[in-house]
This record gives structure tokens, sequence and C-alpha cells, in this order.
């Protein structure tokens, strides 16, 4: 009797390998080979999306449009990789004839237990959802990162977008990963478009007609070129005397640019505004030039 049985048991197991057992191993291949697909479904479309902002940089509408898509793509990529496990989990314990409504008392007590561990994450989970429904920055944004009311913080281009966290590439080539719970201030540097503001001072006795017409000499002719022309949205203008001190007065020059650009300009304008000042004799009472880079609004 004990032969038979051991035989029965073992034909059991033979045949549920051959059926509920092959089927268990087959939805796992099967939940693998979708993510794997899904993962690379949405790295080409942000390759993709990365190739077409950097041709279509100068297209300002193209290049928002292309970035929102690479965070979606991101996003969508992580909800179906979340979707597709948990369906494969419920299918797998039904062919191990566990019965899943056995699960929903135990799976509540669960549920609670970790969303009174898991606040934070539960935080940076509807951060990212807000941060990726209003568009606050996406993939290829230049953003900063600070506390609330400061302006430092820190600095770098978004490589990744998550509904848990923000992966940012600094200048020195280091990656920042943040999660979403924790960012409370974000200034996007790269946002329709950007202000390059450039402080001249000046000696206190200079001829600031002289200076201006320089200045918007400067401007025409960066607005004529055809390499710079199309990282410029207006040409750049002279705004006149911003500050008054002792020794020195100080002119401001403004340049609104694609997002992104600023840097780019701000550095070919000071280059070309030390060349102009000197070839006119213009003299700077201090180390020129005072720069700053304000964001579009």
């Amino acid at each position: 009797m004990r032969h038979t049985r051991g035989s029965m048991n073992l034909d059991d197991l033979e045949r549920w390998a051959r059926g509920d057992g092959l089927e268990v191993v087959l939805i796992a291949l099967g939940a693998v080979l979708v993510v794997r697909c899904n993962q690379w479904f949405a790295g080409r479309m942000i390759r993709r999306a990365e190739q077409s902002a950097d041709a279509e940089g100068t297209d300002l509408i193209a290049s928002e449009r292309d970035k929102h898509k690479g965070a979606l793509a991101q996003v969508l990529s992580w909800s179906v990789t979340a979707l597709v496990y948990f369906v494969a989990a419920m299918l797998a314990l039904d062919r191990l004839n566990i019965p899943i409504t056995s699960l929903v008392a135990p799976a509540t007590v669960a549920g609670a237990a970790i969303g009174f561990g898991s606040q934070r994450m539960v935080q940076d989970f509807l951060t990212g959802f807000f941060i990726f429904a209003e568009r606050q920055y996406g993939y290829g944004d230049v953003i900063q990162i600070s506390p609330p009311g400061e302006k430092v913080g820190i600095s770098g281009t978004v490589e990744s977008v998550t509904l848990r966290t923000t992966s940012l590439r600094t200048l020195n080539g280091e990656l920042v990963i943040i999660p979403n719970g924790e960012i409370r201030q974000v200034t996007n540097l790269s946002k329709d478009w950007a202000r390059v503001v450039i402080d001249i001072p000046l000696t206190s006795d200079a001829d600031v007609a002289s200076a201006s017409k320089v200045l918007h000499d400067i401007g025409e002719e960066i607005a004529r070129d055809e390499r710079w022309a199309p990282m410029l949205l207006d040409e750049p203008s002279v705004m006149g005397v911003e500050s008054l001190a002792v020794g020195f007065i100080q002119l401001r020059f403004v340049a609104r640019t694609q997002p992104g650009k600023q840097w780019e300009v701000s550095r070919e304008l000071r280059g070309r505004i030390v060349r102009a000042f000197r070839e006119a004799g213009i003299a700077s009472p201090q180390p020129f030039v005072t720069s700053t880079v304000v964001p579009g609004q």
C-alpha cells in the first residue's frame, strides 16, 4: 500500500508538473519576456526623443514635446512592469491552487502595516505623479533643486524621471538620485525660454551713449550670425544703467534664448563685449563681466 501511495503521489506530481507546473513556468517566462520587451521599447522611445530634441533644438515646441515623450515613456515603462508582474503573480497563485480570496485579509493587514511604515515612499509616488502630470520638468531639462526660498542647490540635467525618484547628471558628471518626496523647490532652467542678463561695469566718467551703441551693435551682429541666431528668440537689447556706485556704473545687456542655450549665448556675448570694448577704448573699473542667468518665467 505504501508503494502504491508513493506511486500515486509521484504520478500526481508528474501530472501537475506537466500541467499547472508547466503553466506557472510559462507564466513566469512570459512575464519576464513582456517586461524585457517593454523596457526595450521604452528605451527606444527615450533615445528617439533625445535624438529628436537634439535635432530640433532650435524648435521650442518640438523640444518640449520630445522631452515630455521621454518622461512619459519612463513612467509608462515602470507602470507596465509593475502591472505585468502583479498579473503574473495572481495567475501563478491560481495555478498553484491557492485561493486568491483567502489572501484578502492577510493582504489587508500587510497593506496597512506597509502603509504606516512606508509613508515616505507613498509621498514620493504622489509627488512624482504631480511632477509628471503638471509637466514641471522632464527628461533633458536642466533644473536646480534647492530648499524653499534659497537659490543654492543641486543643478544638473534630468536623466531619469520616475514616480519615485529624479536622477540628475551634474556638470562634473556625477549622477544624483533624489526621492521625489524630498523635492521642495525646483527651478527649471530650460522651460519654454531663458534669459541672459549681463551687467557691464563702467567708470563713472565713461561715455554711456558710446558704450550703449557698442552693445547695440553687438546685439545686431549676433542676431545675424548663422550659428547664434537660431539660439536667440529676439535681438539682444541694452536695458540702460542698472545701478550707480562709488567710482563706477553698470549697464545691463539682456538676451532671450532657447531653453538650455543661455550659457552658450552668455559666454559668446561676454567674449564679444570684451573685444568690442577694448577696440573702442572703453575701460572697466573691475573684473569683467558680472553675469547672471535667469530662467524663463
